[in-house]
């Protein structure tokens, strides 16, 4: 079987960091991409991992991350979609750019990976597409309306890629982290590792039963 490369978008402490280093420990080639690389060399050595610069939000800057990886013979046939930016604040209030800003980040950038990964599996007959969401995509809290628009728009394109590329041997996943992510052994929060675990889980998922959403949360956790 030739050897999966795992590209993860948006890398840094915490989720992407479990997933750099449980993809590796699996035996697959990694691939960062941040808009700031600096602080990805210990990662990168630590996994082995190639580091590329990307504004996640950016059409040129994406297109250029997927050439470098077809370039590098980095094709992703496993990408991860981790980026997002918040703004708080009443809706009377809001600052216009930051609300636009959080859109661009959390979906339409979401979009351009999904877009351009999309084309190269078609072509390669399979792989897998993960993105991270929020409870924020689900339900809209007071005071967060730019956060909840971006995560339902999220949301909204991953169940739309699965109804369409699941039958193409192309499988989606949206997961829904319902609660703050920490290493401290505090049961109110996910522990990265076991979030880092359940992707790794999906994506091996047999596809003939296939899951296309996965809501994580504390077991101590409401909702």
């Amino acid at each position: 079987m030739a050897q999966e490369t795992a590209l993860i978008v948006g890398v840094g402490d915490g989720l992407s960091a479990s997933l750099a280093r449980l993809f590796h420990a699996e035996g697959m080639a990694v691939a960062l991409a941040s808009r700031n690389t600096d602080k990805l060399a210990d990662l990168a050595a630590e996994t082995g991992a190639k580091v590329y610069a990307c504004d996640a939000a950016d059409r040129a800057s994406m297109a250029g991350l997927f050439d470098a990886l077809d370039s590098d013979g980095m094709t992703p046939t496993l990408a991860v979609y981790n980026p997002s930016f918040r703004v708080r604040g009443g809706i009377a209030e809001l600052d216009q750019e930051a609300v636009e800003k959080t859109l661009m980040i959390t979906a339409y950038g979401a979009f351009l990976m999904a877009q351009h990964a999309t084309q190269r599996m078609q072509k390669a007959g399979s792989g897998t597409i993960l993105f991270t969401g929020a409870s924020a995509g689900v339900k809209g809290y007071a005071k967060s309306a730019p956060f909840a628009m971006g995560k339902f728009a999220l949301r909204g394109l991953a169940q739309s890629m699965a109804r369409e590329l699941h039958p193409q041997n192309i499988h989606i996943g949206h997961f829904v982290i319902d609660g703050g992510i920490g290493e401290s052994g505090d049961d109110a929060k996910l522990h990265p590792d076991a979030i880092a675990q359940s992707y790794l889980d999906f994506h091996r998922q047999h596809r003939s039963a296939w899951a296309w959403e996965l809501e994580l949360r504390p077991w101590v956790e409401t909702f």
